[in-house]
């Protein structure tokens, strides 16, 4: 089953992962000791986010690091951005309706 950016990110625990590994490139085991889950369980998550491409892996010796691949992030601030901006122009006509009435009230 393929599953897209949006799935691997509706997960609080993998998102949680993402943001461990913003910061630095940690192995499986790292990752699992954080959680306090097993590395099986990590490794799903892991396998999940790989497929996405959310990251990346390289291998140092016998471990195996995980990176943050943060430019594949971009698909998702893209989709958010068309929102983004309709949110804004909502939230100025608001502020303006409120301005309006608290003008009419003095």
């Amino acid at each position: 089953m393929r599953r897209d950016i949006f799935q691997a990110i509706a997960d609080p625990t993998r998102r949680a992962i993402l943001s461990l590994l913003a910061l630095q490139a940690m192995t499986p085991n790292a990752l699992a000791e954080r959680f306090g889950s097993s590395r099986q369980a990590v490794s799903k998550h892991i396998k999940i986010l790989t497929e996405c491409q959310l990251l990346e892996q390289k291998q140092t010796g016998r471990e195996i690091y995980y990176h943050f691949n943060a430019q594949k992030m971009k698909e998702v601030d893209t989709w958010v951005e068309q929102f983004r901006t309709l949110w804004e122009n909502r939230f100025n006509q608001l502020d303006n309706l409120l301005d309006n009435l608290k003008n009419k009230k003095s």
